[in-house]
């Protein structure tokens, strides 16, 4: 194997494996230490390639990886000159065999669990809700400093800031590595489940410039969903409604791309390639979803998903029971993009102009329409159908310019083929 795809190879498996072995040995040292735990990951996967570059690929690299790190852990607390170091549920089980306790750890019941501390610590109280998003997003999956900033609207500066104000609180405040009980587990869980929205969001509509779909990240959030979903504690309509919302929206994956890496919009897209088995399991969860009264925006969306994955086709689309979901929607999300996305289903059923007044009442419209590519988009299309093309063409120029992503590019040159020639006045 060529030393660039050892490293394609390396990279992939830090997406995949960097948040469990996190979680595992932050269960073995304590979150105060997670700066150790943190080099040791790094040391794991650099220790990885240097191996793995001269052609001994191990039949497990996955495998291979946890041990290692499992062993560094054992080396580790060996050398520890105080076992008050260590994190207390450790110290309290070392007698005299180190290395079976800390296997024991390494076993995948204990690493799902592990992963589900982490989570949930990460998502204290006690820290701001900004630095608890970022901390999860950082720890558990893998996310860079500049995914964290553009998946949350912010500067990367910004994000290493929260990032080591949450690591220091952590450390100060002797916050513990547990799944919460009670209400102090209601509380946490509004957090959790904003944090794995937005890695499915960040895999769904990937701002790298060469790759629209991130089915890693994507995968990443279902998995984690699944793993509260099945734990006793965090079993709750809302995370069966979130479970369900993403299995709808990656049953389209194989539909939303061409060959030459262009976007195919919902309309034009070969519903024979959505994924049966998925859709199957969105109406499984909804299903599950819908006990008890409490109604969350998470049903809401999960209800719109499903209008759509249910259709037969794109004409079939039952629009006025979407408008009638986001109408209920933006009572309990009154956010910008649900109020641009209300505007595409207004236009859906002849209400374009109502669309457009719609997109121009949204706050600081201004700003969103200057750095954010989605919202000149739609509104620069909703006036190239209303046959307004100086504007329309206008808007469409700087979505192009605004987004990074080659695939949105392409479907944005699309757009502006028939203002071909069109001179701005």
């Amino acid at each position: 194997m060529e030393e660039g795809s050892h490293q394609k190879l390396v990279d992939h498996l830090f997406r995949h494996e960097a948040g469990k072995m996190i979680a595992v040995l932050t269960r073995v040292f304590g979150i105060h230490n997670l700066g150790v735990v943190e080099d040791t990951v790094q040391e794991t996967f650099l220790k990885a390639l240097q191996v793995w570059r001269y052609g001994q690929l191990p039949d497990n690299p996955s495998a291979w990886l946890m041990r290692v790190a499992r062993n560094q852990a054992i080396d580790l607390i060996r050398r520890q000159q105080k076992l008050a170091d260590l994190s207390e549920e450790l110290v309290s089980l070392i007698q005299s065999d180190t290395e079976y306790v800390i296997q024991q750890f390494f076993l995948d019941t204990e690493i799902a669990d592990s992963q589900l501390r982490m989570i949930f610590t990460c998502c204290h109280p006690d820290l701001n809700r900004e630095d608890q998003v970022a901390l999860t997003l950082k720890t558990v999956s893998g996310f860079s400093i500049q995914e964290i900033a553009r998946a949350l609207v912010s500067s990367e500066t910004t994000i290493q800031k929260r990032l080591y104000r949450a690591k220091e609180y952590i450390k100060k405040h002797s916050i513990q590595f547990e799944i919460p009980v009670g209400n102090a587990l209601q509380t946490r869980l509004e957090t959790v489940y904003i944090v794995l929205y937005l890695l499915f969001n960040e895999g769904y509509h990937s701002v790298k410039a060469d790759e629209l779909i991130r089915y890693d990240l994507c995968a990443e959030a279902l998995r984690l969903c699944k793993l509260l979903a099945e734990h006793p504690q965090g079993s709750r309509p809302s995370t069966l409604a979130l479970l369900s919302l993403m299995c709808f929206q990656a049953s389209r994956f194989d539909s939303r791309i061409g060959e030459d890496n262009a976007i195919i919009l919902l309309e034009q897209q070969d519903r024979q390639k959505w994924n049966q088995d998925l859709i199957q399991s969105g109406k499984y969860y909804l299903t599950q979803a819908a006990t008890g009264e409490h109604l969350s925006v998470y049903h809401l969306e999960s209800a719109i998903a499903a209008e759509h994955c249910l259709a037969p086709d794109f004409h079939s689309t039952n629009w006025q029971t979407l408008l009638f979901l986001y109408d209920r929607l933006l009572e309990l999300k009154p956010t910008p993009i649900v109020q641009l996305n209300r505007s595409i289903i207004l236009a859906q059923t002849d209400r374009l102009r109502e669309a457009i007044d719609t997109i121009l009442n949204i706050p600081d419209l201004d700003h969103l329409l200057n750095h954010h590519y989605i919202y000149s988009a739609v509104l620069g299309s909703l006036y190239g159908d209303a046959g307004e093309t100086a504007e329309a063409l206008r808007l469409l120029e700087k979505a192009y310019e605004l987004t990074s992503s080659l695939a949105e590019k392409k479907r944005l040159a699309e757009k502006m083929k028939p203002y071909a020639g069109y001179c701005h006045k």
